[in-house]
């Protein structure tokens, strides 16, 4: 029976070796890519910035004159005014032709338009660092996400490797049972905590696949079905002190992160809105002109002779001065400076949640660098103190209690070192990237 365990945890470990190798892994470049390429949210906010660049784009071409056709076809039947030849006509039908081309430009409005062109760039400019934004959002959770991946296949390595070192200590112990050199309770012992560990390694393993699904749902894959990942060479990294303090990461970060330059671009777009808003109260200086000619089949004359005769020019100066418009221009005014205002408190608000984002990162950095040290002394020790033990245990001057507690304070220490290891590595890759660094695994 423990025999055939032993097989059949072997079988297991192989058949998923096989399907690990058989499935191809993604790296963490192409699980970015594929992020960007896909996500939902992303494509909004892309289609945001075309919209954006349309607007900048209408700002500009509204500076050109405006330019128009029209023309008029009638038929009039009975006592009709000819405009053509300023007089009535009875007793036929009136058959008249008009047309006309007409163009006009603003000449000055309060700067207004310059204004809307410089407002809509700053739009597009936040817009841009909007999508910056949540592609370092997603760059973050992917990171994290990946690296709870390898962590649970690393925990489930360990949990393997305890059960097949707990299995080859049950033959030995049948062996001894056998011989007589211990009791059978001590055989009972070590059976119920291979059945134990069985456990851990399931338990181990579901781990494994909601750390799949997690990242699956986050690339908005299909299926999470066979995903796997591939396993970055952490062999290089090495253990330093953090270095510099929160202030300085902060002086770095708000120069270079996307969200503190949107929140800027905000205050400079609503700042030009303002303008706008004052320019309301300048005169408006326009120039208009345009082309008409007319027919009428009331004149002894031919269309061609009609449309030359007919022809007019005409040219315009307009000019608008603004009295009184129901308080509409100061009330605008008002509301552009409160809004301002806002966008003001808004990138203030944005700098202190990222410098607390920082302080936060700082110290989580700190602390993943002083449990990474102490977890690599522990576990040292304890694989020293557990060699000690398994010596002792197999000569039979131990019994199986000390024993399964000197390798349940192993397997902790390990666990525990896995945890800190990849801690401190995601730690430091978000503090590098308050830096302006890119992350990368």
């Amino acid at each position: 029976m423990l025999k055939m365990r032993l097989i059949i945890s072997l079988c297991c470990m192989a058949s998923v070796a096989f399907s690990v190798s058989a499935q191809e892994a993604w790296t963490f470049e192409q699980c970015i890519r594929y992020a960007f390429d896909h996500n939902i949210r992303l494509k909004q906010q892309e289609l945001d910035v075309a919209n954006a660049e349309n607007n900048l784009l209408q700002s500009k071409i509204n500076l050109f004159p405006s330019l128009n056709a029209s023309s008029n076809y009638s038929q009039a039947k009975g006592r009709v005014w000819d405009s053509n030849t300023a007089s009535f006509v009875e007793g036929s039908t009136v058959k008249s032709l008009s047309g006309s081309v007409s163009s006009s430009v603003t000449i000055f409005s309060g700067f207004q338009q310059k204004n809307a062109i410089d407002r809509n760039r700053f739009s597009l400019l936040a817009r841009v660092q909007n999508v910056e934004k949540l592609k370092n959002d997603l760059t973050i959770n992917i990171a994290s996400f990946y690296l709870q991946i390898i962590h649970a296949q690393e925990q489930l390595a360990v949990a393997e490797n305890q059960l097949a070192l707990t299995l080859l200590q049950v033959k030995r112990t049948e062996a001894l049972v056998e011989a007589g050199s211990v009791s059978e309770g001590a055989l009972f012992d070590i059976q119920s905590q291979a059945a134990r560990e069985e456990l851990q390694v399931v338990t181990a393993n579901n781990l494994l696949d909601m750390a799949r699904l997690d990242l699956s749902q986050l690339l908005d894959l299909p299926t999470a079905s066979n995903f796997q990942v591939v396993v970055p060479d952490f062999s290089n990294i090495g253990i330093s002190e953090i270095s510099g303090s929160a202030s300085d990461v902060f002086a770095v970060a708000e120069t270079v992160l996307p969200e503190v330059k949107s929140a800027e671009y905000g205050v400079a777009e609503a700042g030009k809105t303002l303008s706008m808003a004052k320019g309301a109260r300048s005169p408006r200086l326009s120039i208009s002109g345009g082309m008409n000619t007319a027919y009428s089949n009331s004149l002894d004359l031919s269309l061609w002779n009609q449309i030359s005769q007919n022809y007019n020019m005409l040219f315009g100066v307009g000019l608008t001065v603004p009295i009184f418009n129901g308080w509409q221009v100061n009330t605008s005014v008002k509301n552009a400076k409160l809004n301002l205002q806002n966008y003001q408190y808004q990138l203030q608000l944005t700098k202190n949640n990222l410098y607390k984002e920082i302080q936060q990162a700082y110290a989580d950095a700190m602390a993943s660098l002083k449990q990474y040290m102490a977890s690599v002394k522990a576990v040292a020790a304890m694989e020293e103190a557990f060699r000690y033990t398994e010596q002792r245990y197999e000569v039979g001057i131990m019994d199986f209690v000390d024993y399964s507690t000197a390798k349940t304070r192993l397997t902790s220490a390990q666990s525990d070192l896995l945890q800190a290891k990849f801690e401190y590595i995601f730690k430091t890759k978000v503090l590098d990237f308050y830096r302006g660094q890119p992350v990368t695994l």
